[in-house]
Parts: structure tokens; sequence; C-alpha cells
């Protein structure tokens, strides 16, 4: 049995979503927002699981093994298509998780994901963007900065689906991450940085045809 505290399931479904949550956000606020819901309308082949991210701190995210060996090896182990998913700090971990390990999941689905604290994205916008940036051995030091290194260019075959509302107040910082993937990658929903453009969001995640 996991020792990772979730939420759903992690069934026989051919697909799979481990949604991460946002900070200080229980997984369970992810089912009462009716995630699981705007599935189930739409009879999908996909289980949902919510992690319980508390307690991993920032240093941790790139090398939180529990993720990978007690939910993500054992669903791919059955041939299921695994999705990982975050919501703001959840998207930020998301793509830590993946960055450290190459291949492990089919795609991303980031909702709102933080773009990493100002004196991380400072030194990026010093040196230029980060197309300018050339990371150097203290930059990579910093987890949210091996998050960026990787953004410079992120896996060609790697399924993105990134979305934040427009009137979030974080748009800016999101659309930069946006903007490190391709332009169909990208949507905007009204609403600000809570559920009223996450679950729209979601529903169009769902609707987008990835999950067959």
């Amino acid at each position: 049995m996991t020792s990772l505290r979730t939420v759903g399931t992690a069934g026989s479904a051919p697909h799979l979503m481990v949604m991460l949550p946002g900070v200080a956000m229980q997984p369970e606020a992810i089912f009462e927002a009716g995630f699981a819901r705007a599935i189930e309308q739409r009879g999908l082949p996909l289980d949902l699981l919510c992690v319980d991210i508390g307690g991993v701190g920032l240093d941790a995210m790139d090398r939180w093994d529990a993720l990978q060996n007690e939910i993500i090896d054992p669903a791919r182990s059955r041939a299921a298509q695994v999705w990982l998913g975050g919501i703001s700090l959840g998207g930020l971990l998301a793509m830590a998780h993946v960055a450290a390990r190459p291949g492990v999941v089919a795609g991303l689905c980031l909702l709102a994901p933080y773009a990493g604290s100002r004196p991380s994205t400072n030194v990026i916008e010093r040196a230029g963007g980060p197309d300018r940036w050339r990371p150097s051995a203290e930059d990579l030091q910093d987890p949210e900065l091996r998050v960026w290194q990787w953004l410079q260019r992120p896996p060609a075959d790697l399924l993105v689906f990134i979305g934040h509302g427009r009137e979030d107040r974080f748009a800016g910082r999101i659309q930069q991450v946006a903007e490190r993937f391709p332009p169909a990658s990208r949507h905007t929903v009204g609403g600000g940085h809570d559920w009223s453009a996450w679950l729209p969001l979601w529903e169009r995640f769902l609707d987008a045809g990835h999950i067959a």
C-alpha cells in the first residue's frame, strides 16, 4: 500500500491522471471542485488520483522518489498512459519531477503553474530571458532554476496542456512558462487564480482529445 496520502483511485482505466494540488490545498479540494465529476460526465477511461504534497519542500521536489515508485511506476507497469498534473505550486512540482526523470509520463496538465520565486526568476530576467540565460553550477543548486533549465528545451514528444485565467494575478509570469511550449499547448479562460479558471481549464483538457 502506498505511503503517500492520496485521494481517488489508480484502478484499471487505460489512462491515469496524477494531480498535485497547490500550496496549502488538500487533495480532497480537487474532487470537491468537480474534477472527477467532469470525467464521469464525459464517460472517459481516466482514473484521477490526487496526491498530498504537504511537507514536500522545494529543495526536494525533483527528488520525490515516492511519487515515482509508489504511483507512477506501478501504473506504467500495467501499461496505463500516465499524465502528471499540477495546480499552481503543484504545476512547478510536476515539471520538476519530469525534468529530473525524462520519459516517465506521457504528458503534463499544468493549471496556472507557479513560475518560481522572485530571486530565482530574477536570475533569468537579468540574463535577458530563458533563451539567453546560461545556468552556472551555482544556479543549478536552486531547484526552481533546474526547472527553468529544463524549460529552455522541453522534450518535443511530451504532450503538454498549460492554461491559466486571464484575470490571474500571476498571469504574466505563468505566460512566460507557457511560452516555452508550442502555441497549441497554451490555453486561457476567464477567471483568476482559483477554481473559476481551473475547473473550466480542466474541462477543456478533457475535451481536447488526449484521453481517447
